[in-house]
C-alpha cells in the first residue's frame, strides 16, 4: 500500500467522523433545574416561541428526566429537580446567580409576550451605553432571562465613554 493510498484513506476516515458538537447546537447550551419541568416548557412556548423537541419522563413518569428546547436558533436542556441527586432548582435553592441572555429582533414585542406569559420584569428595558436596548425578566420558576436588540455598533472607547457618563452618579460598591 502506498503512502498517498493511506493519506487518503485517513482523510475519508477523518471526514466522516462523529461531529464533537452535534449539528443545531452550539458550543454552550443551558441546562436549567425548575420545579415543574413540564409547566415551565409550556411558559417558554408561550413567553419565548420555544418548540419543543422532546421529553424523557422519569421511571415514576411524574418528573422529567430531560427535556429539550428550541428558542430562535439555539437549544435549551431542562429537567424537573431531583434532590436525591443534588439536583435542585432556583425556587428550592432561593434564587439563581446566573441570567440567561437573549438577543432578538424586536426587544420590545418579546418582553411584552414574556411579561404576557407571567414573567415579572426585575428590570426595565432601556437604551443601554454599550448599544443595546435590554431588560431582564424573572420567569415562574425563579430563572432570570435578559432580553435586548443589539442597535447600535460601538467601539471601545465609546462604550467606556458613556458607561462613565452612565456611573457618575452612582456609589462605588464597598
Amino acid at each position: 500500500m502506498s503512502t498517498q493510498t493511506v493519506t487518503l484513506e485517513r482523510k475519508e476516515k477523518s471526514t466522516n467522523r462523529i461531529k464533537a458538537v452535534p449539528d443545531g447546537y452550539h458550543t454552550l447550551t443551558p441546562h436549567l433545574v425548575v420545579k415543574g419541568a413540564s409547566q415551565a416548557i409550556e411558559f417558554y412556548k408561550k413567553a419565548f416561541g420555544a418548540e419543543e423537541i422532546g421529553r424523557a419522563p422519569g421511571p415514576d413518569g411524574k418528573f422529567l428526566m430531560h427535556a429539550e428546547l428550541k428558542i430562535g436558533d439555539s437549544r435549551l436542556f431542562l429537567v424537573d429537580e431531583f434532590p436525591e441527586m443534588d439536583c435542585r432548582g432556583p425556587q428550592t435553592i432561593g434564587g439563581t446567580p446566573v441570567t440567561i441572555h437573549m438577543y432578538v429582533e424586536d426587544v420590545d414585542a418579546a418582553f411584552s409576550k414574556a411579561v404576557a406569559a407571567g414573567a415579572q420584569v426585575r428590570m426595565p428595558l432601556a437604551d443601554m451605553f454599550w448599544g443595546d436596548r435590554y431588560g431582564v425578566l424573572a420567569d415562574p420558576f425563579g430563572h432570570a432571562w435578559s432580553l435586548a436588540t443589539h442597535k447600535e455598533d460601538l467601539t471601545p472607547e465609546e462604550i467606556g465613554t458613556r458607561a462613565q457618563a452612565a456611573f457618575s452618579g452612582c456609589a462605588s460598591p464597598a
